[in-house]
């Protein structure tokens, strides 16, 4: 458990960095939330998700690491992670069940190949 603990906190701590990094912001008016793209230093998309117009992250969050591989997708209502998220590292994808921002459980899972999501 400690291991993902450890995991989550790194997690979050990338999420609070993203500031310093360049960025796009641009209002869907259709939406009516606020579009946001983040990249790394080389270039390469870092994050890509919604925030309301208070600023909450709101809608599907997409995490990549520097070579574009997706490390992360998951959902936020009004700033608070809802639903299952997934975590890749290598072959492998962890799938996080969040109720209101709490982890309700976590199952470990191998893959040859990405896992297909719903987009």
């Amino acid at each position: 458990m400690k291991k993902y603990i450890l995991f989550f906190v790194a997690f979050s701590f990338a999420l609070a960095t993203f500031a310093q990094q360049k960025k796009e912001l641009k209002h869907n008016e259709e939406t009516n939330l606020i579009e946001a793209t983040y990249y790394h230093e080389n270039g390469t998309i870092s994050q890509e998700g919604t925030f309301d117009l208070a600023g909450k992250l709101h809608g599907e969050w997409v995490s990549f690491d520097e070579t574009g591989d997706k490390i992360s997708l998951g959902h936020y209502n009004k700033g608070v992670k809802t639903g299952n998220w997934l975590f890749w590292d290598n072959d492998k994808v962890k799938e996080v069940s969040f109720n209101n921002n709490v982890i309700a459980s976590v199952i470990d899972k191998e893959s040859k190949s990405k896992v297909v999501t719903k987009d």
